[in-house]
């Protein structure tokens, strides 16, 4: 054997020695499969809903245009506090209020011709007095001139006085006479001309009555074209200037839309919640709400409302209010008070919002990416390859994989209530059980009784 062989024997050897202890090493350990894992724990742990949606405050009003018309007046700028019943904005009103001066006017002259028609009647009063007075008194002169009469026509009989005498109390008597039917006549007459200036105070009293319900109406229009806030608060949007026309009667258009005040006494995050979500929500439920423009605070609040009717994800719309069925996903709005909400705080940020709905002390919990769903046939088939599928081998069964004398075996297990990154675990685990959790694809594939290795480091590695 030369001494170049030799060397070459001498450096392939252990070559081909430490290539058949490798294969070997990879050979035994062809079935093995690498798997992150994490215990089961007791702990406390919170169900928790996630939403997002926006800030609004819980009572706004977006003033609409009730006239038409060019704006003439802004008197509020974004930002500025309102008080209820200011005038904000004002609409050109040259035509309404000459049509109030105008009525204004006539009622005035409809009261005028009614006081002048109440005066009439207080002299007609008068008048008639004095006719009362006079026919009482005529009434008086007949009573004197009939007792006269009679007195003298005995003494006429008795032939104890002139005829002539006689004559001039019958005179007398026939004038006193006449004198009560002209008293009673001009009563009469000045009766009537009392009743007529009645019938005449009456009318004009209608006509102011008409009047004044013209200006009212007439001042109600004129009104309209003063824009007032309802409510006290500040103004959130303004989209019109001075000078453009705004439009009555047209919703969701920018033309009838003046502004909004919103009542900035309490504030909320009105969120879209899922409607598998939305069953486990309920008012009174303490809520954390984070905003996207203020990433280093955290505000908590109270579910206050939760809506009734399903929203359309797509359209934003109520899912009643579609003409078609549609089997898209549906939120539900849920409104959120928030507590001691900052002053720099804007209606329109975005906000998300954490619900706790349930909450559970020293439960057995475990990471949520560990739970699978194997069917019954799938089972039976990991165990032994050469089983006949049962009747019953398409029915699903929740579980987890525990490492078992370095073997993944499948357990079923019982779940609570879902937190963030952790579920709960009634039934099929103990304290300590060491689990599969990772990686995704390996928990989505396993099958029961596949040999494992154990590799933790790999939980800090991106992609796994």
């Amino acid at each position: 054997m030369t001494r170049t062989l030799k060397i070459t024997l001498a450096i392939a050897l252990p070559l081909l020695l430490a290539g058949g202890i490798a294969g070997g090493i990879r050979w035994s350990r062809r079935d093995l499969v690498t798997v992150q894992t994490g215990l089961a724990a007791r702990g406390d742990l919170s169900a928790i809903v996630t939403a997002s949606g926006e800030i609004k405050p819980k009572n706004y009003i977006n003033l609409g245009a009730n006239a038409q018309g060019p704006i003439t007046e802004l008197l509020v700028k974004e930002g500025d506090h309102v008080r209820k019943g200011q005038v904000v904005a004002r609409v050109e009103r040259i035509q309404p209020q000459a049509e109030l001066d105008s009525q204004r006017a006539a009622v005035a002259s409809s009261v005028a011709d009614a006081s002048a028609a109440e005066a009439g009647l207080n002299a007609q009063d008068h008048v008639i007095a004095t006719a009362q007075a006079t026919l009482d008194h005529s009434k008086s002169d007949l009573e004197l001139a009939h007792a006269n009469f009679e007195r003298y026509e005995q003494l006429y009989k008795a032939q104890l006085i002139a005829r002539q005498d006689f004559e001039q109390y019958r005179a007398n008597l026939n004038a006193a006479e006449a004198g009560v039917r002209e008293s009673a006549a001009r009563l009469s007459q000045a009766q009537a001309q009392r009743a007529q200036t009645l019938a005449q105070l009456n009318s004009f009293q209608r006509r102011v009555t008409q009047a004044e319900a013209t200006q009212t109406r007439v001042a109600d229009i004129l009104a309209k074209f003063d824009v007032i806030s309802p409510i006290d608060g500040v103004v959130t949007n303004l989209p019109v200037r001075m000078g453009e026309t705004i439009v009555p009667g047209i919703q969701n258009s920018p033309a009838s839309t003046v502004m909004t005040i919103a009542d900035m006494s309490l504030i909320t995050a009105e969120v879209n919640a899922d409607e598998t979500d939305v069953v486990s929500v309920q008012l009174g439920q303490d809520a954390t709400v984070t905003i996207e423009a203020m990433p280093n605070h955290t505000f908590h609040g109270k579910v206050i409302q939760i809506g009734n009717s399903a929203i359309l994800r797509s359209s934003g719309l109520a899912a009643s209010q579609s003409t078609t069925s549609s089997q898209e996903a549906k939120d539900f709005k849920v409104v959120i008070a928030i507590d001691d909400p900052p002053a720099d705080i804007r209606p329109g940020l975005s906000a998300t919002a954490k619900i706790v709905t349930a909450t559970r002390r020293d439960v057995l919990a475990i990471p949520i990416q560990a739970l699978t769903v194997r069917t019954q046939r799938e089972l039976e088939r990991s165990a032994d390859s050469n089983a006949p599928a049962t009747r019953a081998g398409s029915q699903e069964v929740q579980g987890v994989f525990v490492i078992h004398d370095s073997r993944a075996e499948f357990r079923k297990v019982e779940t609570g209530i879902s937190g963030s990154s952790e579920i709960e675990v009634a039934s099929g685990l103990a304290p300590g059980d060491e689990i599969i959790t990772g990686s995704y694809k390996v928990i989505r594939t396993i099958r029961n009784q596949t040999r494992v290795v154990v590799d933790n480091k790999l939980k800090a590695e991106p992609g796994t």
